[in-house]
């Protein structure tokens, strides 16, 4: 590319794509002192809802990054209101059948996770980490700002961004380059690699309008969601924000040219069997489609979020998948540059991440393959017993068969990065759970159980930054000694924690608990083993360590 740019900058790290991916890495990265640039070639401002639900994960990782509470802050409704999904005939029709607590968004405390879920617009969840990332000193978001291309060597990455309200280009002499640039990547073009999978599940509208009095005529109670399911129009319908902003998503547009504003109003209309003066805002086309990446990177440069995965909306699972992608790569692109992340940490995010998404990606074909055009039945609506007897059948086949995708915690909290070269190895096969359930395990691999403590501290609250040593019971002072020391001497940050707890011990079944800067567990065992434990976690060294890895192995250590 010719060298026409205004001027020249340097970061560790270049991130293209503001999305809630991209700013959750800058977030990772800033948190630990890496300086990275942003660039994002829209300025991320609009209706349109994309995502709506944040998940557990998510806003535990919030909570590491302090934000948790200003998530909150921004809930349009409040934390309180209930995240109750109905299944309707129309919102002025009959309930077939209601669903309490979907994706656990009630802040009551469960043992489960440090933070519940939330109900939130994706741009207000970008507003949140946006603020965020701008606050860190060694970070810097630029919109208006569109990434042209790269070049890389085995030292670093030239990459070329053009000021779209300047007009001049500039180039940025970075480390690493991170694709956070969605479902049309230019990142992911340049290193070539192709999404597989099929597109077009079904094609639908994101309608966003603006309804006042619709929720004074809704019968049903306040919700999150209502699955409209009549034969005219079937859909979803909700609230989406203050100011009587409501989302509307119609299973099937009838044949015309083009949904205008007035089109849109008139299937709302139909759909509810409310007559209102309804504000059409926003009337998007969308494809649900399912795509993988056949790779995650080339050399310096990393795909995360929508640009090497992709699946249809339901159970809420794109947005933060990409945040959690954002977090694994995060702290291993930290570790690198400081020193104590060995030569094959980075090549385990994909290994560890590809998987994760394959699982997630399953969940939601499962939860995509009824919707609400599939579940319309003859004289579903007719007032007569017939009909009467058909919606209660219906009603309690949902309130059953429709609970996985409103009960996520095994999707979400429930992934183990089991046979990573960088988790220690146990023998047996790791535990079943019946689908969609999550039962907390201390499994190498696994998300660290958590616990709330008597003193009323989240568990991972006691966490470091870098790594975590627990120990429980009997855990003696001399292996926290030894562990102390071996860090020190390979340059890796640990913290060492004491719980005197018996039922946390129970969840982790062992004297120790070795935990990643993601909360993962990386090794548990009964008497500290040595250095070369935090070398295989860190990839300092060749994995080559099984039989001194294995938790059984490590009791006689």
């Amino acid at each position: 590319m010719a060298n026409n740019s205004v001027t020249a900058h340097n970061a560790q790290i270049l991130i293209s794509g503001a999305g809630p991916a991209g700013l959750a890495l800058a977030v990772e990265l800033g948190s630990r002192g890496i300086a990275c640039t942003v660039v994002e070639r829209n300025d991320r401002v609009g209706y349109a809802p994309r995502a709506k639900t944040t998940h557990t994960r998510t806003r535990e990782h919030m909570r590491r990054w302090g934000i948790a509470d200003d998530l909150a802050a921004v809930a349009p409704f409040g934390v309180d209101f209930p995240s109750n999904v109905y299944f309707v005939t129309r919102l002025s029709g009959y309930c077939l059948t209601m669903i309490e607590n979907a994706f656990n968004c009630s802040p009551e405390r469960n043992e489960l996770y440090s933070e519940h879920a939330q109900w939130v617009p994706q741009y207000r969840v970008e507003e949140v980490l946006r603020n965020r990332a701008m606050s860190l000193p060694s970070v810097r978001v630029l919109f208006n700002h569109e990434f042209l291309g790269a070049t890389q060597t085995e030292t670093g990455v030239s990459c070329w961004v053009r000021d779209l309200a300047g007009g001049g280009q500039a180039e940025f002499i970075c480390q690493y380059l991170v694709g956070a640039d969605g479902g049309r990547s230019a990142v992911r073009d340049l290193i070539g690699a192709k999404m597989e999978g099929v597109y077009g599940l079904a094609h639908a509208y994101n309608i966003v309008f603006r309804a006042p009095g619709l929720a004074e005529r809704n019968p049903h109670g306040p919700g999150i969601m209502y699955w409209q399911i009549n034969s005219e129009v079937a859909g979803l319908i909700g609230p989406m924000d203050k100011d009587d902003l409501w989302y509307f998503m119609p299973a099937k547009v009838p044949d015309i040219v083009r949904l205008d504003n007035a089109a849109a109003a008139d299937l709302i209309r139909r759909a509810t069997g409310i007559d209102l003066p309804y504000e059409v805002l926003s009337a998007d086309e969308w494809a649900a489609s399912h795509f993988i990446a056949d790779k995650y990177s080339d050399g310096r440069i990393f795909l995360i979020g929508d640009a090497c995965h992709l699946h249809p909306p339901t159970g809420g699972y794109g947005m933060n998948m990409g945040i959690s992608d954002s977090v694994d790569l995060g702290w291993k692109l930290a570790a690198t540059l400081q020193g104590w992340g060995g030569d094959g940490l980075l090549a385990t995010y994909e290994v560890e991440r590809r998987p994760v998404h394959g699982q997630v990606i399953d969940a939601a074909l499962a939860n995509h393959a009824t919707l609400a055009l599939h579940l319309v039945r003859p004289e579903l609506e007719a007032d007569t017993p017939e009909g009467a007897a058909l919606r209660e059948q219906l009603g309690a086949d949902l309130a059953t068969k429709r609970l996985r995708e409103f009960r996520p915690l095994g999707v979400m909290l429930g992934y183990c990065y089991e046979g990573s070269p960088i988790v220690a190895h146990e023998p047996g096969a790791p535990p079943e759970w019946p689908e969609g359930v999550y039962i907390p395990s201390a499994r190498p691999g696994s998300l660290a159980p958590h616990a709330w403590l008597t003193d009323g501290r989240s568990l991972y609250d006691t966490f470091g930054e870098g790594f975590t040593l627990l120990g429980f019971g009997e855990a003696s002072t001399a292996s926290f000694e030894r562990a102390t020391a071996d860090a020190r001497a390979l340059g890796i940050p640990l913290k060492t924690v004491r719980i005197d707890e018996p039922r946390v011990a129970a969840l982790y079944e062992s004297e120790l608990a070795l935990i990643r800067p993601d909360q993962n567990v990386a090794w548990r065992g009964d008497a500290w083993p040595g250095s070369a434990v935090l070398q295989m976690a860190t990839a300092q060294a060749a994995r080559g360590m099984e039989s001194a890895v294995v938790r059984n192995a490590m009791t006689t250590a």
